[in-house]
């Protein structure tokens, strides 16, 4: 009993700390069961390069969850390989407004812009890229100098 009063008036004097104990939040809103399963479906079809049901999983997981960045992401990646580059566009435009600094999502922003020849924008991704993820930078840089 003594060492549950002792517990309790540290944690009512503690103050600060007790806020640092808070988990940071999520990158994304969590994503409904539906969204995620959606989500999922996609991604196995992007391990295996099947990529118009790819982009029909990530479409469908951004229409239960518009506020689902990475969806919004694996829908532009999915978009880019089928070749609709400015539909991918589009899409990792949605991603990075959910998540501006959300470096996969600007690394294949660079390559769609690489694809379409637009190298000036590709390389204005690319400095957005650079503080956030050297080894994404790298591979864009490397795609922008090859020009394809």
């Amino acid at each position: 009993m003594r060492a549950a009063l002792v517990l309790l008036a540290l944690l009512a004097t503690a103050g600060p700390v007790a806020a640092d104990l808070t988990p940071p939040p999520p990158r994304s809103p969590v994503p409904s069961a539906p969204a995620e399963q959606e989500y999922r479906r996609g991604l196995a079809a992007t391990r295996a390069k099947e990529w118009s049901a790819a982009a029909a999983a990530f479409g469908r997981a951004v229409e239960l969850n518009p506020a689902y960045a990475e969806a919004w992401n694996g829908l532009g990646y999915a978009r880019r390989h089928l070749g609709r580059y400015p539909e991918s566009i589009q899409a990792y435009a949605e991603a990075l407004r959910l998540r501006p600094e959300y470096p996969e999502a600007l690394e294949y922003l660079g390559e769609a812009y690489v694809k379409m020849g637009r190298l000036d924008d590709a390389r204005r991704v690319l400095e957005r890229l650079k503080p956030l993820d050297a080894g994404l930078a790298r591979d864009l840089a490397e795609a922008i100098a090859r020009g394809r």
